[in-house]
């Protein structure tokens, strides 16, 4: 018998890449709870050892702060609404969740999300609304409005799709969910259910304590033509599908955390000299202390002397340690430069900024029609055409921004020359951030003829 929660093959195959992220995002405290999944035990090692070495384990965030400063990078400015966004969804980018997150906080989180899983889930949904709410106007009278749950893609387990008209359509959606139900006065309680999504009914299941068999537990009826959802790749690997872009610097990262155990492992022996007594009878008490002295009668055959490390295994162990931070950034730094750019030393490669064309300035143009996409589909709820534009400003158009004088200039030496077409001149200026970068250079060529003649031929 088939099982609700039994998740789509192509879902199985991307979680251990996943594990390896949410390892990673965790910190210290939760690698050291991983136990031997990322720090295995040596050959013959006790366990009492392995636990202490695992106690003193540090993580360097390599991976976790790159993930943080490419989302910095991709919002360097807020999200700018475009004029066409229409006035109820400007009021609903206020609190896009229903839970009082702005739209710029969201798509924050949304992007590093896509960035750590190479793919990030929008589900726009609409309260459940009592039959005896019939018309939009009731809808309104009662602040009823759709609203967008961001989803984790570990909560999508599965899914079903079909081709129409060329395009693969999404027809059939699972979603793991957990819900919190109120039991008493105080207490609650966190069920996991199943949230079975097709086009024009949802169904949710549960789990039953005794029998661990998935039972119905409550369905109904939509008037969705289609399921609304929006997902953001920024490493697709088909429909549905993503994997870590860093994937390479979170395999790196694990590498250290292993090393640096080593590491610091080989530096406490070396740290430690180890006493060693030579020609000392069996049963002999030998005391050590500032204030203690030894007698032996032979100095030939017998005294003390200690043994320290020599060194050479710390220091191959610390150039290794560099040589890994070296890798990991030049890793994570092949997100902000073109792909047929070479590679740059580790010095370039820490002054790195984000460039045109770049893995991750295709990704924020991604994340843009993503976005645009989640505002489509809140117009279709409350009747809209159109949900308008965001602008997602980067690194790079916040430095385009920047109004470059001397350009500007020549632009406008060669169009008064005749040099170059109207149309050239308007995306010249596009690109120097002095015109909207979304608009049609037709339609702006228009607007300027009209308001202002004197910039036509």
């Amino acid at each position: 018998m088939s099982n609700i929660a039994t998740p789509n093959i192509d879902y199985s195959n991307m979680t251990e890449a996943w594990d390896i992220n949410d390892a990673l995002m965790g910190g210290t405290l939760h690698m050291r709870t991983l136990g031997e999944s990322y720090l295995p035990r040596w050959v013959n090692e006790e366990k009492d050892s392995y636990k202490k070495r695992l106690q003193t384990a540090t993580l360097l965030p390599a991976y976790e702060e790159t993930i943080r400063q490419n989302v910095g990078r991709v919002f360097a400015s807020p999200i700018k609404l475009a004029d066409n966004v229409p006035d109820k969804i400007i009021e609903f980018t206020k609190d896009i969740d229903l839970e009082g997150t702005c739209l710029d906080v969201w798509a924050q989180e949304f992007f590093s999300i896509a960035l750590q899983y190479g793919i990030a889930h929008a589900f726009i949904d609409y309260p459940r609304i009592d039959v005896s709410v019939k018309t939009r106007a009731d809808e309104n009278e009662i602040g009823a409005r759709p609203y967008v749950v961001m989803l984790n893609p570990r909560q999508i387990i599965g899914w079903k799709s079909e081709n129409i008209g060329g395009k693969i359509v999404l027809t059939e959606l699972r979603i793991k969910e957990n819900v919190v139900e109120n039991k008493d006065d105080f207490e609650q309680t966190r069920v996991e259910q199943i949230r079975h999504v097709q086009i024009g009914s949802e169904s949710t299941w549960r789990q039953d304590s005794t029998t661990k068999k998935w039972y119905l537990h409550e369905e109904w009826e939509t008037s969705r033509t289609h399921i609304s959802l929006v997902t953001l790749y920024t490493k697709k690997t088909g429909f549905m599908q993503g994997s870590p872009p860093l994937l390479n610097l979170a395999l790196l990262n694990i590498k250290h955390w292993q090393s640096q155990s080593e590491q610091d492992n080989i530096l406490h022996v070396a740290r430690v000299p180890i006493l060693t007594a030579f020609g000392l009878e069996d049963g002999a008490e030998l005391t050590i202390g500032s204030s203690c002295a030894t007698r032996f009668s032979d100095r030939t055959m017998q005294g003390l002397e200690y043994v320290e490390h020599t060194g050479s295994s710390v220091n191959a162990g610390k150039e290794s340690l560099i040589d890994l931070v070296e890798q990991m950034r030049l890793a994570g730094a092949k997100l902000l430069r073109d792909q047929n750019t070479s590679t740059k030393s580790i010095d370039q490669t820490q002054e790195e900024k984000l460039q045109a064309n770049s893995p991750l300035f295709t990704m924020a143009s991604s994340l843009e029609d993503a976005l645009d996409n989640i505002l489509d589909e809140l117009a279709v709820w409350i009747g809209e055409k159109s949900g308008g534009n965001v602008d997602v400003i980067t690194e790079v158009e916040l430095a385009r921004k920047t109004i470059d004088a001397t350009g500007a200039l020549a632009i406008q030496s060669l169009r008064l020359s005749g040099d170059i077409r109207d149309t050239d001149a308007v995306i010249a200026y596009q690109r120097l951030g002095l015109i909207d970068a979304d608009a049609k250079p037709e339609d702006v060529i228009q607007e300027l003829k009209d308001n202002a003649p004197q910039f036509a031929g």
